[in-house]
């Protein structure tokens, strides 16, 4: 039990529950594919719509336990100099990480940076990064506003309640493609795309999103789609006031933050690919990102503070010393950074490791 167990007995891989799922109330957009296809070895007997599982998480609203039980919050706590490394002055860990599932488009929506003065005191910004596990035949992503087009142009489309993804560039994607999804710019996840999610949100805190738009929809009190119910909230002029109208757009924001790694090689020798990181391929301040792919061993390098993995084909079984670990396609393991080095066994695998930098 928790209550029985000191905090050096956490020194290793953190297997965490595979059904820290949303409710459907929260993700109307949300698909069937999380459970049917990535977690269908798990034994879940979950049958409803999913649109999020939250891999790793210690926010209090859906938090992730290991699957002895008690949350990863609460194991982070424990022993935080282990555990967190160069995080451990927050107490906890700032990464989540998400699988997503949208069976229709998503609200168009924005973050603020960590530094914006009208965030409340428990509030954060959200700066996140996409990687595309699977998308439908012409599946896409919205990425800013096109070229040309104004803060009074975006207002006057909502008040008018025009069609104000002819305003966004659509980026249509494909298996193995990354993003970074920078605060300040405008997106939405189309319908079609099935992906894994890592974002920084400080600990304790809520990371903040502001809707501009919802495509129109009505939902009834449940937040089911009801054409005789009520919109979702809007945040419209926050939106439009931390909306970075000077960056760039269209290709040259592409070129910037997209990364097509193409599909995974899960039959070829074992391989760990760097996707993001302070150097490349794909470059970010926040995200560090690898991906494991194929059949063999291969060594995971050490990392400074806690890291997410999470297998989306295939098997990956982690060992340190006396310690090892099997991970199935689904499920997702913490590996702190007092583990040093790591050496992984894959079996036809595809596996993503997320940290912050």
């Amino acid at each position: 039990m928790w209550d029985k167990v000191g905090p050096k007995n956490w020194r290793r891989p953190l297997l965490l529950r595979p059904d820290n799922f949303t409710p459907p109330g929260r993700t109307p957009w949300g698909g069937t594919r999380i459970v049917r296809d990535l977690k269908s070895g798990l034994g879940l007997t979950h049958t409803d719509v999913v649109g999020e599982a939250w891999e790793l998480s210690v926010e209090p609203d859906f938090p992730s336990r290991l699957v002895e039980g008690p949350t990863l919050d609460d194991v982070l706590r424990s022993d935080p100099s282990a555990l967190l490394g160069r995080e451990s002055p927050l107490g906890s860990t700032a990464l989540l990480v998400k699988l997503l599932d949208a069976d229709d488009d998503l609200s168009v929506q924005i973050h603020p940076e960590d530094t914006d003065p009208a965030l409340a005191a428990g509030e954060s910004g959200k700066p996140e990064a996409w990687y595309i596990i699977d998308a439908e035949p012409g599946a896409g992503l919205y990425l800013g506003f096109r070229d040309g087009v104004s803060r009074q142009d975006v207002q006057k489309a909502i008040d008018d309640e025009d069609d104000v993804s002819a305003l966004l560039s659509f980026v249509p994607v494909s298996v193995g493609d990354v993003f970074v999804i920078e605060p300040g710019t405008p997106h939405a996840v189309g319908r079609g795309v099935l992906l894994l999610e890592p974002q920084r949100v400080s600990p304790g805190k809520r990371g903040i999103t502001y809707r501009y738009w919802d495509w129109n929809r009505q939902y009834d009190s449940g937040e089911r789609p009801d054409r005789s119910g009520a919109p979702r909230a809007l945040h419209l002029e926050r939106a439009l006031d931390v909306t970075r109208w000077q960056g760039p757009r269209e290709d040259l924001l592409l070129e910037i933050m997209r990364h097509r790694a193409g599909p995974a090689a899960i039959e070829a020798g074992a391989n760990l690919e760097p996707l993001i990181s302070g150097e490349g391929p794909l470059r970010s301040a926040v995200f560090r990102a690898k991906r494991l792919t194929g059949k063999g061993e291969t060594a995971l390098p050490a990392a400074d503070n806690l890291r997410s993995l999470t297998v989306l084909e295939g098997r990956v079984t982690i060992r340190s010393d006396d310690i090892e670990l099997e991970i199935p396609r689904g499920q997702t393991a913490a590996l702190p950074p007092c583990l040093g080095p790591l050496l992984v066994t894959l079996d036809r695998a595809h596996a993503i490791v997320c940290n912050l930098t």
